[in-house]
């Protein structure tokens, strides 16, 4: 039975008709879009765990290693991996739920059963989830959110993705498309991240990503904390970029096609006039090799 993957909180409240947002760490998340948004919301709106999965069960402990902590000749702790449901409410005091922790590494379908019992015990009307992708675009525009949804009207068409592609699969899509083929509302966000800011903490994409819930649920979100961080790290880039000539010049190309592209439509062209365009890797590696040699400001935090 999927209940005997996590424990139901005894005072598990009633609600009606809340919002599930999720996100699971282990899959593809640049800049961490989608886990600095799950930080930020727990520590900003204070939360209560209403069920805990079956980590045991769910986690290939070998794989990914959980913490532990060694001072004065013995183990002092254990940062023991949680995969949970909490209850969070936004701004306004609208209740919703948010479910958080490690991928599983295996029972993805047992694990999916689960939730989607959660979701009908909580009367669930909506599902999204939400997480970053790299892409070849510049820190100097904004963040732009992509859209998939398990029926019309649940995102704007313009964020729609229009494609055919086959990609690595994740528990976090398969709980989308099976809570989709249930008939159920199911939507997923991603946010497209600079590439070579990729491997970084880029709170700019994690407050594009909540702005775009916001709009896509109803909840009014908090953002303040995030907005503070972002423009520190903008800060931060933007003094690195000027001082690294290479880079720069990069920087201006991806700013070149991506108004070439954005702009399109208008002209009734796709097509960049560009020359010598860097590829992504070409720009990561460059970008991410100048990061390393450079030493933050005094006033930006590690």
């Amino acid at each position: 039975m999927p209940d005997s993957l996590y424990v139901l909180a005894d005072d598990a409240p009633e609600l009606d008709s809340p919002v599930l947002l999720y996100n699971l760490s282990g899959f593809v998340d640049a800049g961490r879009a989608g886990g600095g948004a799950v930080d930020h919301l727990v520590d900003s709106t204070g939360a209560q765990v209403l069920a805990r999965f079956d980590t045991d069960r769910l986690v290939d402990y070998r794989a990914r290693r959980p913490e532990m902590y060694f001072a004065n000749g013995s183990f002092t702790g254990y940062e023991q991996p949680d995969l949970s449901l909490r209850l969070l409410h936004d701004d306004v005091g609208a209740p919703f739920l948010l479910l958080s922790g490690p991928e599983p590494d295996v029972m993805w379908e047992a694990f999916v059963a689960a939730v989607k019992e959660l979701v009908d015990r909580f009367g669930v009307r909506l599902t999204v989830g939400f997480h970053g992708i790299p892409t070849a675009t510049p820190h100097t525009r904004p963040i732009g959110i992509s859209a998939y949804a398990s029926r019309d009207g649940l995102v704007p068409e313009d964020q729609l993705l229009d494609m055919e592609i086959r990609v690595p699969g994740s528990a976090g899509s398969l709980l989308q498309y099976r809570l989709a083929e249930a008939g159920y509302d199911a939507v997923g966000l991603i946010a497209r991240v600079p590439h070579y800011l990729a491997e970084s903490e880029y709170p700019q994409a994690s407050v594009s990503m909540l702005r775009s819930v916001s709009s896509v649920t109803g909840l009014l979100l908090p953002v303040g904390a995030l907005v503070d961080a972002s423009e520190k790290a903008e800060q931060m880039v933007s003094e690195q970029v000027a001082g690294n000539e290479q880079v720069a010049r990069v920087v201006e190309a991806l700013e070149t096609q991506y108004d070439a592209f954005d702009g399109g439509e208008s002209r009734g062209s796709l097509v960049a006039e560009l020359k010598a365009m860097p590829t992504a890797d070409e720009i990561g590696a460059e970008f991410e090799r100048y990061l390393s040699e450079a030493d933050p400001p005094d006033d930006i935090e590690s």
